[in-house]
């Protein structure tokens, strides 16, 4: 089973035949968003209590991965990101490509943004990406999402990074 699973996986991690070549691949640097609107004091108050309103709001987000860059821990909003990206596209070849960059970018080991998950997580995501789907990533990015929430947070809120926002 689980070398019926490798070799799949394999398959999927292979060079696209050529008619897939002339697709647009995933851009390397997502474009810069539009300027974010600063949000009130009252609004950043309210990420102490909500991880997802943080990550929903561009301000908020730039904020936080600023701060994970500084703790050199970026690679999990960043996987974040990319999985809420992956989750939107319709192509399942598009669908396809974003899942092998995103396995190769976080997921497998020695990964140049490795995510912390454990080899459960791991494995059934890699199961998951025989077949790409929109849900393939959802249990690595909630656990990711988890570890951000219990660990990542608290400390933003206690950062400087944070405390100009509600100033």
């Amino acid at each position: 089973r689980a070398k019926e699973i490798k070799t799949k996986l394999g398959t999927l991690l292979q060079k696209p035949d050529s008619t897939t070549d002339f697709i647009i691949p995933y851009p390397e640097k997502p474009e810069k968003p539009p300027k974010a609107q600063k949000p009130s004091p009252e609004e950043a108050l309210q990420w102490r209590d909500s991880l997802e309103k943080l990550l929903q709001n561009p301000y908020g987000l730039a904020s936080f991965r600023s701060f994970l860059r500084s703790e050199f821990s970026e690679e999990n909003a960043e996987f974040w990101v990319a999985c809420e990206d992956y989750k939107k596209t319709k192509s399942p070849v598009k669908m396809a490509e974003k899942a092998k960059k995103i396995y190769e970018e976080f997921i497998q080991t020695e990964a140049p943004k490795e995510v912390n998950i454990d080899h459960f997580t791991k494995a059934v995501t890699m199961k998951n990406l025989v077949e790409p789907s929109p849900t393939s990533f959802d249990m690595a990015q909630k656990r990711i999402f988890a570890l951000m929430e219990k660990d990542s947070l608290p400390r933003f809120v206690r950062s400087e990074f944070y405390h100009e926002l509600i100033k």
